[in-house]
């Protein structure tokens, strides 16, 4: 007994020592304590102690300052019905009548939302039929629900009734408000008052309420897998129904409660159903706001990515916790950004392969923690697959070739699935090969469950793109019927819907079309995912909080990161700049932009820092002249005198521009690769005046900079992207030379001639002359670009010396025999080779350098042959001027740097004469040979001949046009 005594005491001093040094909030009572991993295996071993252990546990909930233990008794609170009046029906354009409380579920109806505001101690309940973006409101279904303790009208309007007339889900006969338009109610009869300016008690677990602490699915005792076949088999089949849609409804009979599983990470918490930033000072407010992925990713920094992710994860866990989102963020938008008119681009980490790659398997680490069974949150790779287009995008084919697929299109999902053990994959708007994706059994069951082993864990669930299931049938015609629709897509793997279609489940069930099997399947996956995050017993990061959000930490990160990408096009030597200048005309409609910097799938940031606010802040002893001059797509010239007045009267110009979410976004594609509107034409007048001119050009998507290039009137050009919350800071540094740029451009720059020589609707990447199509990315484009991917300046100079190279020649069968023996398995993750370079700096400023290198042959493997292609790269920091030692860039290969796929997709190593080249411009050049017979590392599975479908279905030919609405 004393035995036993002494191991409870040291495990739970091991436990309160790690509450103490992250103490949980005080709405996670004793019970989070013994469900610690280490007290809840301590009380299970045979002959311990269990109720002493139970004892000290409950002393030590009091040493932690906890509220008192959590009591199951089954019952449930009696009942509350809150009492309305209706107010009237307002156009609430910024949903913010009512805005302290936000909670969205298919089951909602007038009287839920006032119950579930009223229960909290809410005046006042709205609904709003779509919130997040305009340009995805056709695909909700589930109203949102608004509380607050006073209305703020000053930026709504009353309106007539009728359009408030958007039906409830699943009450057709009531209304749930309309689109940005709020169904306003008094409750007459709230519980208790709100809380005030904080909210620090996070919500208990699912398994510490009553009365579902007295369900199967929260007994201990039993195994997880045992504990959801119980909640699953208890569901009625409209319960399970509701509980296959984003907006899920649980189940108020069980107790179970409603659940958005739709939250946004792309670059920080983002707007999104499931996420509420609630108007401050109430916690919770805000979010650190990171630099869009493409910025991030031209830092080409791979701890950088990690650590945003890190954040980010830190920061969706703390508002889980708190009941201010879900646990699911859909995050990372993987998709190369093969097409430069794009709108999304911005969302992704660029064009190269490699480059995403890596970008995914640091950011979904991040996100989700290193531990895939007690992860922080369920991060999402999407959209599966071959999605990289707005115009058409609902209803769109394409048939990429066996080869595209393996090598571009579904590289990057593999390695999220089979290296990052990412929890969720979400299936894109178009079809692939004639399928939609949602509803192919190629897609998601021979690829992504079978051959990548996405099954092998049963907390992996498909989730669809919002409203993809209704496109199915509504657009690609591939079935004739949405309750059709419903069934292929359930059947061919997609767990969980965003949108509606799948409530026509009970007709395809009647019907013979899907069965409950496949439904309780689909159920076991989505509930098993949410033990992992801690949904019903808590978990490692159930302590996160208020304090964990937007951090010093977390906002020099941000700064860091936005500061790390930024990449120099061109610099004739005025940058940085000196500290002669007494004035500066600041130009341009990026020159006061605020949450223009942040780019789409932003939240809100707890600061933005425009390079207005930046320039002129106390640390500068220069005036500012500022002026907009023109919009970001204007036409009017009427603000040019107003520029050129202000550029007169200075000594430095610094003009901001460039492309934003007004002309790309979710939706919208780019016509054309110009600058938009006549932001060159102001330019081209400023440059004429004489004064060192400095262009920063924002935006994710590329324009055609030749007329600035060629313009020796512009002394310097610097790509900022999207930065976000700190981006007038950091443009200000690299300016000033209080830090040196050192970011590569992660996409081609193509002449604005591209986009009426290649149709966005080709899905092609190899060149092909007789079609005359130039081929697409920096691997396959014939042409020249203006500026090529991996461009990139600094403020000094370089030297450069190979450290360690590979062998001259190598064995083909040799390099297979040893990868096969060292990893018992043979992929394109296998080690090949580390080269290394020592990097001197050599000139007169510290600086970061990222180092770049590349493959190229001439004679292996089939034509056409690649231009080159990235296989490693590496970022120096902090390298100091004037010589000394250097630094070592570290650069590992492995066989997949050495494999393309053949014609039918499958990795190969060609015999042949190879070259490694350091960056665009040679720096460093290695030749090496392959010899021997072609080898395959890795295998695409064939689509089948068929496949069987539970309804008729109608293969779709592929796209030359758009096939639907954006």
């Amino acid at each position: 007994m004393l035995r036993g005594f002494c191991v409870v005491a040291l495990q739970l001093q091991q436990a309160l020592s790690l509450l103490q040094k992250h103490p949980p909030s005080s709405g996670i009572d004793t019970l989070y304590l013994l469900r610690h991993p280490q007290v809840e295996a301590m009380v299970k071993q045979p002959g311990s102690p269990a109720a002493l252990a139970t004892l000290l546990l409950s002393a030590a909930s009091g040493a932690v300052g906890q509220d008192q233990p959590f009591v199951c008794d089954g019952s449930g609170a009696a009942p509350y019905e809150a009492t309305k009046e209706y107010i009237g029906c307002f156009r609430d354009p910024n949903v913010s009548i009512l805005g302290e409380a936000k909670i969205s579920t298919i089951a909602m109806t007038p009287q839920y939302c006032a119950n579930w505001c009223g229960s909290q101690g809410f005046g006042f309940s709205g609904m709003v039929f779509g919130t997040v973006l305009q340009t995805l409101i056709q695909c909700r279904t589930a109203s949102q629900c608004f509380c607050g303790s006073s209305p703020d009208y000053s930026r709504a309007t009353n309106t007539s009734d009728d359009a408030c007339s958007s039906k409830c889900a699943i009450e057709p006969s009531l209304y749930c408000g309309g689109q940005y338009t709020n169904s306003l109610y008094q409750i007459t009869n709230p519980q208790g008052e709100p809380s005030g300016g904080t909210n620090s008690s996070p919500n208990p677990p699912a398994c510490q309420t009553n009365p579902l602490c007295s369900h199967a699915v929260c007994d201990t005792s039993k195994s997880i897998s045992e504990r959801v076949a119980a909640l699953v088999k208890d569901f009625t089949q409209q319960e399970k129904i509701l509980n296959l849609i984003d907006a899920s409804a649980g189940s108020a009979r069980l107790g179970l409660p409603a659940h958005e599983w739709w939250s946004e990470a792309t670059h920080g918490v983002g707007s999104a159903p499931g996420v509420q930033f609630p108007k401050a000072p109430r916690d919770f407010n805000h979010a650190t706001s990171f630099p869009a992925p493409i910025l991030t990713a031209a830092s080409f920094d791979d701890a950088l990515m990690r650590a945003v992710g890190d954040v980010v994860g830190t920061e969706g866990r703390a508002f889980a916790n708190h009941g201010f989102s879900g646990f699911n963020y859909w995050a990372p938008n993987m998709n190369p950004f093969r097409e430069p008119r794009w709108g999304r681009g911005q969302e992704t980490p660029g064009e190269d392969v490699l480059l995403v790659r890596r970008y995914v398997q640091n950011y979904v680490t991040g996100l989700q923690g290193e531990n895939p069974e007690d992860k922080r949150i369920i991060a999402n790779c999407k959209h599966y697959a071959a999605y990289d287009l707005e115009s058409g995008r609902h209803g769109n084919s394409y048939n990429p070739s066996q080869q595209d697929l393996a090598d571009y299109y579904l590289s990057a999902f593999k390695t999220c699935v089979r290296d990052t053990h990412v929890g969720s994959i979400m299936c894109s708007y178009n079809a692939v090969g004639g399928m939609p994706t949602c509803a192919s059994p190629y897609l998601l069951q021979d690829v992504l469950r079978e051959h990548w082993g996405f099954d092998q864990q049963d907390y992996h669930f498909v989730v669809s793109d919002c409203s993809a299931v209704t496109d199915i049938w509504q657009w690609h015609n591939f079935t004739d019927t949405e309750q059709a629709a419903a069934a292929v897509a359930l059947n061919a793997g997609t767990d969980l819907e965003c949108g509606n279609s799948y409530l026509k489940l009970n007709e395809s069930l009647a019907d013979g079309e899907t069965t409950e099997a496949r439904m309780d399947e689909a159920l076991t996956r989505l509930y098993k995912a949410l033990f992992t995050v801690g949904y019903f017993d808590g978990g490692a990061h159930s302590a996160l909080g208020w304090s964990d959000v937007a951090t010093a930490e977390a906002t020099e990160l941000a700064y860091r990161a936005a500061v790390e990408g930024m990449t120099l096009i061109k610099n004739d030597g005025v940058l940085p700049l000196g500290s002669g200048y007494k004035s500066v005309a600041l130009i341009g409609p990026f020159a006061n932009a605020t949450t223009q910097m942040q780019g789409d799938y932003s939240g809100k940031a707890p600061f933005l820092r425009s390079p207005l606010i930046a320039f002129t802040s106390g640390n500068q002893s220069w005036t500012v002249n500022y002026v907009l001059g023109t919009a970001v797509s204007g036409t009017n010239t009427t603000g040019f005198a107003a520029a050129l007045e202000a550029a007169n009267k200075s000594d430095l110009v610094v003009y901001c521009g460039g492309v934003d979410n007004s002309i790309e976004n979710e939706t919208l594609d780019r016509k054309n690769i110009v600058w938009p509107g006549n932001q060159l034409e102001l330019v081209s007048e400023l440059s004429k005046l004489g004064k060192p001119l400095v262009v920063a050009q924002f935006g994710a998507g590329q324009v055609d900079d030749s007329a600035l290039l060629e313009d020796n009137g512009v002394n310097a050009l610097l790509w900022a992207g999207y930065p976000s919350q700190d981006g007038g800071t950091a443009l200000l540094d690299i300016l000033t030379g209080k830090k040196s740029p050192a970011g590569r451009l992660p996409i081609t720059q193509y002449p604005a001639s591209y986009a009426d020589q290649v149709s966005m609707f080709n899905i092609d990447l190899r060149s092909n002359a007789t079609a005359k199509f130039p081929g697409r990315t920096y691997m396959w484009y014939t042409g020249e670009p203006v500026v090529p991917f991996g461009h990139g300046l600094h403020y000094t100079g370089f030297d450069f010396a190979w450290e360690k190279t590979p062998n001259e020649s190598y064995a083909i069968a040799d390099l297979i025999s040893a990868a096969t023996a060292e990893n018992n398995t043979l992929n394109d993750m296998a080690p090949f080779a580390t080269v290394t370079a020592r990097v001197t700096n050599v000139g007169e400023r510290a600086s970061d350098y990222v180092g770049l290198l590349y493959l190229a042959s001439g004679n292996a493997g089939p034509e056409p042959r690649p231009n080159k292609v990235l296989v490693s790269y590496d970022r120096l920091h902090d390298l100091e001027a004037g010589g000394g030692d250097g630094a070592l860039l570290e650069l590992p290969l492995t066989l997949g740097a050495l494999a393309r796929a053949d014609e039918n997709g499958d990795l190969t190593i060609f015999p042949g004469d190879y070259k490694l080249a350091l960056d665009n411009d040679r720096s460093l050049t290695f030749n090496f040979a392959l010899t021997g017979e072609p080898a395959v590392i890795e295998t695409l599975p064939a689509p089948k001949e068929s496949y069987e479908f539970s309804v008729p279905v109608h293969m779709q030919p592929e796209s030359t046009e758009a096939m639907s609405p954006s």
